[in-house]
């Protein structure tokens, strides 16, 4: 079966995120004591890096599951620009490469603006607007959550569900996830 390599890689990203996230916690005092020492001072500058994956795009086109015949992963970057505590904007790229049995390349390239809305207990709502070199454009509704916050970095999980129309194709929603380290 061609999904059995894919979970392992998804399973090992997860994995390699987890340990990254406890050594950093273990060698640190306790982060939300030193989170509330921080003096935030607005408007407020940070940096991201991340994996996403799609797992799953419906559409009346035909439905798919990401390493059925390819595998797509996507390397978010961003900057997010803090307004307050709870608001901001965000500016990301993100280059997509696709993988399968016969050649590996960049697929696409996705410029994803968007807002940022805080909601407490480490959860962030964002919308975003893509645009896409593929010819495809749409928006993307994001739930991201904290799983670990040093002084330094955070490293975060979020839900994707991509909306996209557009070049010839009919419309399609996807399940995404993204893991990734803000700083």
């Amino acid at each position: 079966m061609k999904t059995v390599p894919i979970l392992r890689l998804i399973f090992g990203i997860i994995l390699f995120f987890h340990v990254i996230a406890a050594s950093s916690q273990s060698n640190q005092p306790d982060s939300s004591i030193v989170v509330d020492m921080v003096t935030h001072r607005y408007p407020e500058l940070k940096g991201y890096v991340g994996l996403v994956v799609p797992i799953y795009t419906l559409s009346i086109d035909g439905n798919t599951l990401n390493g059925e015949d390819n595998f797509v992963i996507g390397n978010p970057w961003g900057i997010n620009i803090w307004k307050s505590q709870r608001f901001g904007f965000s500016f990301e790229f993100t280059p997509f490469l696709k993988f399968n049995s016969q050649e590996s390349k960049m697929s696409n390239i996705m410029f994803h603006p968007g807002v940022l809305y805080r909601i407490g207990h480490e959860y962030t709502l964002i919308g975003r607007v893509a645009y896409e070199t593929s010819g495809r454009y749409g928006f993307t509704p994001i739930i991201n959550k904290v799983l670990v916050r040093t002084p330094t970095n955070t490293f975060f999980v979020a839900g994707l569900l991509p909306v996209r129309f557009g070049n010839n194709h009919a419309p399609s929603v996807t399940v995404a996830v993204q893991f990734g380290i803000g700083f």
